[in-house]
């Protein structure tokens, strides 16, 4: 008797039952913590010490979200930084999987892992998922805002109460996020309007519902948080002090103060017994150990984030079409940034301390990972991740054209949302803050994303139009 053929299908099973779901999550996650693995210990940032430092020891720090840092806390970063890093690895494979489930039906558990690897080797995902820093919730607010808009059908009642819940939770850990859905639920809006006065043809129905109740939820979140923190009722206080640095960057508060400041104007602006020694970069600013920031108090100055305010608004009644200028300029170099390994190095002078004081248990583990090492080489890395990048978001221009073209709006949603997404972070955060290569990059994967899960569905999905038959 010969041997029984072996049955491919039972080891590749589709992506459906709780048991299968389980196993993609699962190897996703893994993959996606390679790099944190690899390491010894998950990856740290320059910010990771401030989040440490208001989560474990409840201290409110006006430049960093209190959801995040608290977060950290309930995850038992006290005992292991790693419970944390695990957790949003779960959390952007859970929607990387909702979105295959919705965008290709078919493809398999293997095919899935296939889409996992792919990304782990040839993007910068593992290097935000095993990050400590809310860097890796800026594209799950993205997806989850593609669920809710347009596939919450296909979710479930309980699938769709979580990818509500989830999504809140990404959109209260940065005050960013807050903007981002904001934007995308607005462009939502816009295009169901045009939709019911029937002048384009039908793309989806547009639930804008889930997506409300998200954002709402996150910012009562980031209330309450803040609350808890401070006993007093607020969303950010650092907003202003981030956007005057960028607009001293770009010159705008240099021309300000030269023009109020006395002997010139009548404006008696703390900053003015500064003006002749105001750095030219934010950074330099806001972090130089001997900026003139600090000495007026630095963030956590009352005086000195409502002079902000009143500087910035100053500033756009008499610069206006500088202001829109500089933010137009701003946006697109942050469009087009997006290396990996911005500030992933070691940060021995500013964490060393924290770990001593809050985790101590833990510091042998950092000290011995490879980043504190200075093992990481981030240039043979860029090679790949930077025109796999690029090709990706030109991949998105070219789905579009197809989905125009053979008028499938449906095929053209994701692809339209996610551009719309990277549109939006780049302007919230060249505009508010200054472009950094990690804002566009903790996202720029999302298009290669997209464009696998485009191929797994019809593997014609980016071939010319005349040669797949259209």
């Amino acid at each position: 008797m010969g041997e029984s053929p072996i049955n491919w299908r039972a080891w590749n099973p589709p992506l459906r039952g709780a048991a299968n779901c389980v196993l993609a999550m699962a190897g996703l996650s893994l993959m996606f913590l390679s790099v944190a693995i690899w390491n010894g210990f998950p990856l740290m940032f320059y910010d990771t010490g401030g989040y440490l430092l208001e989560g474990l020891a409840h201290t409110f720090l006006v430049e960093r979200a209190p959801v995040y840092a608290e977060l950290l806390f309930l995850a038992g970063a006290r005992f292991s930084l790693w419970p944390l890093v695990i957790l949003q690895a779960l959390m952007i494979s859970y929607m990387i999987l909702q979105v295959a489930r919705a965008e290709a039906p078919r493809l398999t558990l293997g095919g899935l892992t296939a889409i996992g690897a792919v990304l782990s080797l040839f993007t910068g995902i593992g290097w935000y998922a095993g990050q400590v820093e809310p860097d890796i919730f800026t594209p799950v607010v993205i997806l989850g805002a593609y669920l809710l808009l347009f596939r919450g059908d296909r979710l479930g009642r309980a699938g769709r109460l979580v990818v509500t819940g989830l999504t809140g939770l990404a959109v209260a850990s940065h005050p960013s996020h807050l903007g981002l859905l904001g934007g995308l639920l607005i462009a939502a809006a816009f295009f169901k309007l045009i939709q019911n006065m029937q002048a384009v043809p039908l793309w989806a129905k547009i639930d804008l519902k889930h997506g409300l109740i998200a954002l709402m939820a996150a910012l009562s979140l980031v209330v309450a948080s803040n609350f808890a923190l401070t006993g007093k009722i607020f969303v950010s206080k650092s907003g202003s002090i981030f956007v005057l640095a960028r607009l001293m960057q770009d010159g705008i508060v240099q021309r300000l103060m030269s023009d109020t400041c006395p002997p010139n104007g009548t404006m008696n602006w703390r900053l003015c017994a500064y003006k002749n020694s105001v750095p030219q970069s934010a950074e330099a600013w806001l972090w130089g150990q001997s900026s003139s920031f600090r000495a007026l108090g630095g963030f956590n100055s009352q005086a000195q984030q409502d002079e902000g305010r009143r500087m910035v608004m100053e500033s756009l009644k008499r610069y206006p079409v500088m202001h829109v200028r500089k933010a137009v300029r701003e946006s697109v170099l942050q469009f087009f940034q997006f290396k990996t390994g911005d500030g992933v190095e070691p940060q021995l002078r500013i964490l060393e301390p924290q770990f001593k004081h809050l985790i101590p248990a833990q510091l042998p583990a950092y000290l011995a990972a490879r980043q504190q090492r200075a093992r990481f080489r981030f240039k043979p890395l860029n090679l790949i991740h930077v025109p796999v990048g690029a090709m990706s978001i030109l991949g998105l221009a070219v789905l579009l054209q197809h989905a125009v073209a053979r008028r499938s709006w449906g095929e053209g949603l994701l692809p339209a949302l996610v551009l719309l997404g990277l549109v939006g972070n780049a302007i919230i955060c060249g505009t508010f803050s200054n472009p950094h290569d990690r804002y566009q990059s903790r996202i720029v994967w999302l298009p290669s994303l997209v464009l696998l899960l485009a191929v797994a569905r019809d593997r014609r999905a980016l071939q010319p139009l005349s040669e797949s038959g259209t």
